[in-house]
């Protein structure tokens, strides 16, 4: 071990020589000179470095490995004086075919630290980014790198391969146009890298591409470049960034592509540079702009997804809210159009599987005829051939000229209900995002079609079901009016009926009953009370009886539900007067109103059938004069609401007395029209009236 000087240039100032103890400074071996040199932790370890690594390059006719060894043994002699803080071992080794530098310190901790710097947790992460920056420029100009353990020392080497000297990698002395990283440092080039965006759009993105691209030019001492970037929209190559004179398309031009995903495709573009180093830097700098490119390109993409998420969450909550299948399918076009797609059309699926238009729509509404006469042809070339292929098949089908798009099935519930068609934007296909996007909206659309018909179906049968619990029509009497107005709500079959009954030539018997409860074990209550009330009539039993027996069948056979009857006996008199006999299981009291408009509640109450072994029901008189009238309901008229608040006996009651001098229909019409006008919402249980009037 000796004491030697290392200068790095003529020794006129305290910076230009450096100590140096050196262990074995060999002369030159048969393959190749060596030198270990052990610097201490001083800022001008890095000159002395690169001193030493200049004589041995000379020494081994190895000049041409000077710009690229500099550069890497100035950034890992740096970084270990930084963050080691300790003294370092260069070891600097070359052979006929290159170059190997080892530098290796003495500091405790993983030899990542020669990069990053020791971990500590107040550390911002930008200064990491910038002290990450050393082993990238290793990785990028090295042949090959790697790390060293040896005892209590660790380290990083690269190997430099030597190369013929030529014109376009021969040595340039520093100039003022054309700066020396050898003899200058990493300063030109730390401020290129450390050229950072200041926003995350389009702007910003343009704006560091200039930056990135001026500072390489000045670097590199070129005239001009650009950088082109296609983002797969269908714009094609567009010009992001030019510095200078643009490059000619010319063998000197050095282009380098930009590493990106697809679809986003680019390059970088420089103008012939008299720098040797100018390829591998614009390669840097095109990787550090591609990284960048790729955070722009996944910003994107997370934007426009969750533009699609936050779509078909509004898309299914508009089909979710349709139960008509007319609406159903006139929706699903419009929600797609002008998104997804030029035009939009829903085919769907006939008794025996053919196809029909069900639903269209174009931006250009003025097209919309030729639309629907290009999707009505027939013939095995036609869009309907396809359509139907993809029904058939079950899977998507594009389609051809002149209206291009595609097609996807509409399955629900394993049952295919037809196509949805969509065609696409002018100059643009549909990415794959969007038809991932197209194939949600017709899964969301086909199960909304097929919800809109189970409920219309399950409406059906309601409707037809409560039909056969109701009298097709009321008996036609000289002198009596019989008249009745019903409402169902919803999809379910409800427990309301009402009925009249002929008891011999003049009498009649009039029921209106409620049972507890709605669907089809209500409506089987509801068909048995009405079918056994009907065979105890034709029986001639009277109505106690009657009601006696209708409450042992509920209480056997009426799997727990109950019914409130209102029941009357109406018999003709020779004056004209109707007599009657009203009895009340449970329901709410009539309304009687007189001719002169006098309205007044009438009936006692007894009890409801089904839920005890034996009933009361006291029965009341009543006379019925020429213009009298007597208003039978179920509690879906005085239960009506608006808010917290109740229609009401006293509405009810209110609303019949001026309604004397009508008939029977005019009157339940009315009351009828009066109850459902009271609140806009739909009404929450069924509506039976019905009115018994003297007309004599």
């Amino acid at each position: 071990m000796r004491e030697t000087t290392l200068c790095t240039g003529p020794p006129t100032g305290e910076d230009a020589c450096v100590s140096v103890e050196a262990d074995a400074i060999s002369d030159t071996p048969p393959g190749g000179p060596v030198r270990r040199v052990r610097l201490p932790n001083d800022r001008r370890t890095p000159a002395a470095a690169r001193a030493l690594v200049r004589t041995v390059l000379e020494e081994a006719g190895l000049e041409s490995l000077l710009n690229e060894a500099l550069l890497l043994t100035t950034e890992l002699s740096t970084n270990a004086v930084v963050h080691a803080n300790t003294e370092l071992d260069i070891e600097v080794r070359a052979d006929a075919t290159g170059l190997t530098v080892t530098v290796t310190d003495f500091a405790p901790g993983p030899v990542e630290q020669l990069a990053v710097g020791p971990r500590n947790e107040s550390v911002d992460i930008g200064e990491v980014a910038e002290r990450g920056r050393g082993l990238l420029l290793v990785d990028h100009f090295a042949s090959r790198w790697g790390t060293v353990h040896e005892g209590s020392g660790k380290g990083v080497w690269f190997r430099l391969e030597g190369r013929a000297a030529s014109p376009a990698t021969a040595v340039v002395p520093a100039t003022a146009d054309a700066p020396d990283f050898g003899s200058a440092g990493v300063g030109a080039l730390a401020t290129l890298l450390q050229v950072n965006p200041e926003r995350n759009s389009e702007e910003g993105v343009a704006e560091f591409a200039a930056d990135l691209l001026a500072q390489l030019a000045r670097l590199t001492g070129a005239a001009g470049g650009v950088i082109r970037l296609d983002r797969g929209d269908g714009g094609g190559r567009q010009l992001l960034a030019r510095y200078g004179r643009a490059p000619r398309d010319d063998a000197d031009t050095i282009r380098v592509p930009l590493n990106v995903q697809r679809p986003y495709a680019g390059e970088l573009e420089l103008d012939s540079s008299p720098i040797g180093f100018a390829q591998p830097l614009a390669a840097l700098v095109a990787e550090r702009f591609s990284l960048h490119l790729e955070n722009d390109r996944l910003r994107r993409a997370d934007l426009r997804r969750q533009t699609w998420l936050t779509f078909l969450a509004e898309a299914s909550e508009l089909l979710a809210q349709s139960l008509d299948v007319n609406l159903t399918m006139a929706l699903i076009p419009q929600l797609v159009v002008p998104r997804l797609g030029q035009w939009c059309a829903v085919h769907t699926t006939d008794a025996w599987g053919r196809l029909q238009l069900a639903a269209a729509t174009h931006t250009d509404e003025s097209l919309l005829p030729q639309l629907h006469e290009t999707l009505e042809e027939t013939g095995p070339d036609s869009i309907l051939a396809r359509l139907e292929e993809a029904s058939r098949l079950g899977t998507q089908v594009m389609l051809g000229a002149p209206t291009e798009g595609f097609a996807v099935p509409l399955v629900a519930r394993g049952t295919r209900l037809g196509t949805l068609a969509v065609g696409r934007h002018h100059r643009i296909r549909h990415d794959a995002d969007e038809v991932n996007v197209l194939e949600d909206v017709a899964r969301r659309a086909a199960l909304a079609i097929d919800n809109a018909r189970i409920h219309d179906e399950r409406h059906k049968v309601a409707r037809t079901l409560q039909a056969s619990l109701l009298p097709p029509a009321l008996p036609k009497v000289e002198g009596i009016g019989f008249a009745a107005e019903y409402v169902p709500t919803g999809s379910e079959v409800g427990g309301d009926f009402y009925d009249v009954v002929p008891s011999g030539p003049d009498s009649w018997i009039v029921v209106v009953g409620d049972v507890s409860g709605k669907g089809v074990q209500a409506a089987t209550v509801t068909g048995l009370v009405r079918d056994v009330i009907r065979i105890l009539v034709d029986d001639g039993k009277p109505m106690g009886e009657i009601l006696c027996r209708v409450n042992k069948t509920l209480v056997q056979r009426g799997g727990g539900r109950y019914c409130t009857l209102a029941m009357a006996s109406v018999t003709r008199a020779q004056d004209g007067v109707l007599s009657v006999c009203l009895h009340l299981a449970g329901h709410d009291r009539a309304v009687l109103v007189h001719a002169d408009g006098k309205t007044s509640f009438v009936g006692e109450g007894g009890t409801a059938l089904g839920l005890l072994e034996s009933i009361t029901s006291p029965d009341v008189e009543v006379r019925l004069q020429p213009g009298d009238s007597l208003i039978f309901y179920t509690d879906g008229v005085t239960e009506r609401r608006r808010g917290r608040e109740l229609f009401g006996t006293g509405r009810l009651r209110d609303a019949a007395g001026p309604l004397a001098g009508y008939p029977a229909e005019v009157m339940a019409a009315r009351l009828r029209s009066t109850t459902i006008n009271f609140s806009v919402e739909e009404p929450r249980d069924d509506i039976a009236i019905l009115v018994l009037r003297n007309d004599a």
